[in-house]
């Protein structure tokens, strides 16, 4: 592997070792005129930064725009940019984009979103916990078993489950609940969850979240069952919230992509570059410049600099 292949791959490693999400963005096919090759590739970073060679800043700007879609509804993408005036044409799995910008040729680039597993805290030891975590391997999970004084949910965890039966429940309760923890669960009878519940130092609608007892009513007696419940649970409302997301995306977007089931996961606002017309990512990483008040995002260096020599022109253009 080429040296620059290598850092590459150490780089992603590292990512994915800090739980960081980003796009794996590879070269399939390049036709000439064109700067890339087939076999290129480059990562996409959470914040629109891209890391390696793609075929030049105007195909970057598409790869940043498409990436930053496919890393927040998590589906891969072919991508492919051919010269041409401003245009876009989608279908399943795939979309075209015309690029002023190019002077001839084609590449096509396949997009792969790489997302960490979610991440689900289990406090206990118990064997509901033990239940939990060997399901959740099934299921691509990433299961953390700790105990309640230990535990440190943050605010990107899918949930926090406590089955210590007693133990420690209400710091990790009350923690995970502050941090934002979307399911947040309890093992308990209806009585005692009740009685833990009304001791969390939390206010009533912190309080409600917390499902006790926690999973679905399936009538589980084992361990086992137990924890099937609730991952049905979990699994129920994650897929409830993504459709709900798609849903509000719809009402505002005519041909939105499907939505992740988390805020922050959201893909960014686009923006028109002035000069070419192309559609560009709104994001830090994309070229900008403040204008009358407002920040103008350009495809390209080349663009910005061709807008600040004459800024009025561009504004007031149809």
């Amino acid at each position: 592997m080429p040296a620059r292949g290598e850092a590459l791959a150490a780089r992603a490693r590292e990512l994915t070792e800090r739980r960081e999400r980003f796009v794996r963005a590879t070269v399939v096919r390049a036709q000439h005129p064109t700067s890339a090759h087939a076999g290129d590739t480059a990562l996409v970073l959470a914040d629109g930064e891209i890391d390696g060679f793609l075929g030049g800043t105007c195909v970057e700007a598409s790869v940043r725009e498409y990436g930053l879609q496919t890393l927040a509804n998590q589906e891969p993408l072919l991508l492919r940019v051919v010269p041409g005036e401003p245009s876009s044409t989608r279908e399943e799995g795939a979309v075209s984009v015309a690029n002023p910008c190019l002077s001839g040729g084609a590449v096509e680039i396949f997009l792969e979103p790489q997302v960490p597993a979610p991440r689900i805290v289990v406090v206990g030891t118990t064997p509901v916990a033990q239940a939990l975590a060997a399901l959740g391997a099934v299921l691509d999970l990433d299961m953390v078993l700790t105990n309640g004084t230990a535990a440190e949910p943050r605010s990107d965890d899918a949930a926090l489950i406590v089955t210590s039966q007693g133990r420690d429940e209400e710091p990790a309760l009350e923690a995970a609940l502050r941090a934002g923890v979307p399911y947040v669960a309890l093992v308990a009878s209806r009585t005692r969850g009740t009685a833990v519940l009304a001791s969390l130092d939390v206010d009533d609608g912190q309080r409600s979240r917390v499902h006790s007892p926690a999973g679905l009513p399936l009538g589980g007696q084992t361990a086992g069952e137990i924890a099937l419940s609730i991952l049905a649970e979990l699994v129920s409302l994650r897929s409830a919230r993504r459709v709900a997301a798609a849903s509000a995306a719809s009402a505002t977007d005519p041909a939105p992509l499907a939505a992740s089931d988390s805020a922050a996961d959201a893909a960014p606002a686009s923006a028109v570059d002035p000069v070419c017309g192309m559609t560009v990512a709104a994001v830090e990483a994309t070229p900008h410049t403040e204008y009358a008040g407002a920040t103008v995002y350009f495809c390209s260096t080349a663009c910005r600099t061709a807008f600040l020599a004459d800024p009025d022109r561009y504004a007031t253009a149809p």
